[in-house]
């Protein structure tokens, strides 16, 4: 057996260890049988757990197959290396067990909610009902199809565009099983949510990406050294998210912090967490001793220190699924409709100083705005350093943005708009309409451009080298053409609320996080394309950019009109369940909301035609003084423009005839 498979063992010894001695802790592992009610049997109790080892293992293992490949380990001009090819092409099998944990799961967690044995329920619809009537069922199918399409795509990946692909989708199945455990129900669920999925993110990244270095290292592989300096940089990020997140997670679903030495679930949380703690000191450790061995060519004491580190993450997996199975404690929450749904209790009255009083914690965008803000400061300081200029009014531009979104998200304004539709609108048109403006001013990709370094190697890819890949992609020069941005901007306000995806955007936390990154997202490639500063594919003249603003106005402008004249109330399966009983009606307050999207418009039309003004004057300004040095230098060198000397002498020979000469 070679080494990389002895550690592999090692490594799910150690998950299957840690998952028994959490259940026992927990009390899964011998529950209290209550005669009368159905039991599923031992092999059940342990089969499901088992199986959501071997389910979130493997995805955090491919995970870090596709990490490596893609972004650890040097690529030469976009395509794979040998031993990059190879881990993309074990993704595959990864991939294909992790869709075969996925259906175990299915199989079990059918078992339970029935309480029959696994017999029973291959003869009967009891499986078919699970798998797509429940969350949790549809949530593991969902699994179950992404793995085999990331098995079978990943058979044919040799470019690092491809890996990266497969990468993200690997991120994106790994979201939604755990979103709808207890997080679901949870009292803070929206704080429940966005940690989870922080937290979700984070570790599989981390986790994987070290299990799959530690069998690089083990293997005897090269490039050891570059693989391990990125992830090092990367694993810092991680592990600040994994604690934060985590941290997050806990006051979501802890009632006191007693609850931590009381509770089953809190013992189990906070063995998690001195896990986490030594992951930490072992990471800090890699960083100060083994990283400089290992540029030195001393690569044992490295290899040692990830694979135990390794052993310990997969630990900490299993350990995660036992604290999965455990419910959290119980605690005391306000008899309230509205909090249940909400997370907080209904708001009182709107009022002006509600909005700047109410303000709620949205740890998502949150996280988003730190990161858009802290990204810009660190590019604004790297050029300042390096002794570069940058313009102050992008910089105020962009901070301006983020503080509009940050009140947009943060403030009272997110309470009121998921009670009334009114509030709602006015949220809506500031994260579509008001915020991307001032954030595209600031030209973050120029900015990116100029403060990142080239990779070191020729051929490679850094962040650099990514983000013009990225500009010069496919994607973006069809999502930037000025037709299809401005359809995505105006149709796709039509088609969320005049269906029924506002209403289930609303009820649920992800999708009220998918809106308002939609609001966002839409808004900034519709304003790229009018008043970019940053270099885009397709780059219209200002004449053609006015036109595309005053074409695509009067659309928002109609919107309103019908939300005016719509005589039913939208997403009133929502509305009507909060019973909120201050304010206006709920079509009334929909009429209110078609106003403000009727009349909103004018506000950032204003601020794109001065910014259209001002970048068009500033451009010709540019041209002249461009046209006055090339003269310049001609004239110098005695070679000037002879069409325009002719053109002088003809002027001044006229002079000269009127003045009788």
């Amino acid at each position: 057996m070679s080494r990389a498979a002895r550690l592999g063992v090692a490594g799910a010894v150690a998950a299957v260890a840690a998952l028994v001695l959490g259940m026992i802790a927990g009390g899964r592992a011998f529950p209290r049988i209550i005669p009368g009610l159905p039991d599923a049997g031992v092999i059940v109790r342990w089969g499901l757990p088992v199986s959501k080892v071997l389910l979130d293992a493997a995805g955090v293992v491919t995970v870090g197959l596709l990490l490596t490949a893609a972004l650890l380990l040097p690529a030469d001009k976009g395509v794979l290396g040998a031993a990059a090819q190879r881990y993309v092409r074990a993704a595959s099998w990864s991939g294909l067990t992790w869709a075969g944990g996925a259906f175990l799961a299915i199989v079990f967690s059918t078992a339970e909610s029935w309480g029959r044995s696994v017999p029973d329920i291959f003869n009967s619809v009891y499986l078919t009902s699970y798998a797509t009537q429940t969350t949790q069922g549809v949530a593991l199918t969902l699994v179950v199809l992404f793995g085999v399409a990331i098995a079978l795509f990943s058979r044919g990946a040799i470019t690092s565009g491809a890996a990266a692909a497969l990468l993200v989708l690997a991120l994106v199945t790994l979201l939604p099983p755990p979103l709808t455990g207890h997080t679901s129900s949870s009292p803070n669920h929206d704080l429940a949510t966005s940690s989870l999925s922080l937290h979700m993110l984070a570790l599989a990244l981390w986790v994987g990406g070290l299990v799959v270095l530690a069998v690089h290292a083990v293997s005897g592989q090269q490039q050891l050294d570059v693989a391990a300096a990125r992830f090092s940089r990367m694993a810092m990020w991680c592990f600040a998210a994994v604690g934060l997140s985590g941290v997050f997670s806990l006051v979501a679903r802890l009632g006191a912090v007693s609850d931590l030495w009381t509770s089953d679930y809190g013992k189990l949380a906070t063995a998690k967490i001195v896990a986490f703690v030594l992951l930490g000191y072992v990471g800090w450790w890699h960083r100060q001793r083994t990283l400089a061995g290992l540029r030195a060519g001393r690569p044992r004491s490295f290899t040692r220190l990830a694979g135990g580190e390794a052993m310990l993450m997969l630990a900490t997996v299993g350990l995660a699924v036992a604290l999965s199975r455990t419910p959290p404690p119980d605690f005391t929450t306000p008899a309230d409709r509205a909090y249940e749904l909400l997370g907080f209790p209904m708001p009182p009255p709107y009022s002006l100083p509600n909005v700047f009083s109410l303000w709620w914690f949205d740890l998502f965008f949150a996280a988003v705005a730190l990161a858009l803000a802290g990204l810009y400061g660190a590019g604004v300081a790297r050029l300042l350093r390096r002794g570069d200029r940058w313009p102050w009014g992008r910089t105020v531009s962009w901070f301006l943005g983020v503080a509009v979104l940050v009140f947009a998200t943060q403030s009272g304004l997110a309470r009121y708009a998921k009670v009334m539709f009114d509030v709602h609108m006015i949220e809506h048109m500031t994260l579509s309409m008001v915020v991307p403006i001032f954030l595209v001013l600031g030209a973050p990709v120029t900015l990116a451009l100029r403060a990142l370094k080239p990779a070191a190697r020729r051929g490679d890819r850094g962040p650099r080298e990514w983000l013009t890949t990225i500009l010069h992609s496919q994607v973006v020069k069809v999502l930037s053409h000025p037709i299809i941005a401005t359809s995505i901007f105006v149709a796709s306000t039509y088609g969320l609320y005049f269906t029924p995806l506002f209403e289930a955007a609303m009820k649920e936390h992800l999708g009220h996080i998918w809106m308002t990154l939609h609001f966002l997202i839409s808004g900034a490639l519709f304003f790229w394309v009018i008043v970019g500063v940053d270099p885009a594919p397709n780059r219209l003249p200002y004449v053609g950019r006015l036109l595309t603003l005053f074409v695509t106005m009067p659309f928002h402008a109609f919107f309103g009109i019908a939300l005016m004249m719509t005589g039913t109330v939208i997403a009133s399966g929502w509305y009507e369940q909060l019973g909120r009983a201050w304010g206006s009606s709920l079509l009334q307050s929909q009429q209110d909301g078609g106003a403000i999207a009727w009349g909103f418009g004018e506000i950032p039309t204003l601020i794109v035609l001065l910014a259209i003004a001002f970048q068009w004057y500033g451009d010709e300004d540019r041209k002249a003084r461009r046209t006055d040095r090339q003269a310049d230098r001609a004239d110098r060198a005695g070679t000037g423009d002879s069409e325009l000397d002719s053109y002088n002498a003809y002027l001044a020979r006229l002079n000269r005839a009127d003045n009788g000469e």
